[in-house]
């Protein structure tokens, strides 16, 4: 790990675990493999226990910020579950991959994940927004020299994405805020 990345993804975990004081987290190391290793090079996911911050397990990953930063600036991603499972450290690895593979995802982007979130969810894609769980605390990370922003991954189902194209991203999130939707329930009702 070279010495920037090595500083990033230690300040984004001593930011995690600050934010989350009085919860357990896990350290994941993850390998993406030999073909796509270095796009996110020492990619970690941390995993974050229910506990006196929030009831939900969350999953924030460290190493994105390096692959794509610009200016100093850069982005990490968090995705709030209502379980541990490895499945959503798989899915961190994806959006990290699926960003530092040159999609540039951001505030207001989505992607596909072409299965539903969990079985038997109608969520097949992630939209990328603002950290409401956790708020601008969270969402702003400093880094030595740096700043890292991090933003939430929210599983979403395909009409809710077609409705976004249609109507705007705020207006989608209007439609969350009126349905008071869990986010973190795989198998809530589409709101569109």
């Amino acid at each position: 790990m070279s010495g920037a990345r090595l500083l990033a993804a230690e300040a984004v975990e001593s930011h995690v675990r600050a934010f989350f004081m009085g919860h357990t987290v896990e350290v994941v190391d993850y390998d993406l493999g030999p073909e796509r290793r270095e796009i996110v090079p020492d990619l970690r996911v941390l995993v974050v226990e229910p506990g006196p911050r929030s009831d939900s397990w969350a999953y924030v990953t460290a190493g994105c910020w390096a692959s794509m930063e610009k200016h100093g600036h850069g982005l990490e991603f968090v995705m709030t579950a209502h379980v541990r499972d490895q499945r959503f450290i798989d899915l961190m690895a994806m959006i990290a991959y699926y960003q530092g593979g040159g999609h540039r995802l951001d505030l207001e982007h989505s992607m596909p994940i072409d299965e539903p979130w969990v079985p038997g969810s109608t969520c097949d894609h992630l939209l990328i927004s603002l950290p409401y769980l956790h708020g601008p605390d969270f969402e702003h990370c400093p880094l030595p020299g740096a700043h890292a922003r991090i933003l939430w991954t929210l599983p979403v189902t395909t009409a809710e994405i077609e409705f976004r194209r249609r109507h705007g991203h705020e207006a989608l999130e209007q439609l969350f805020d009126a349905a008071e939707i869990i986010p973190t329930d795989p198998f809530r009702a589409s709101v569109a």
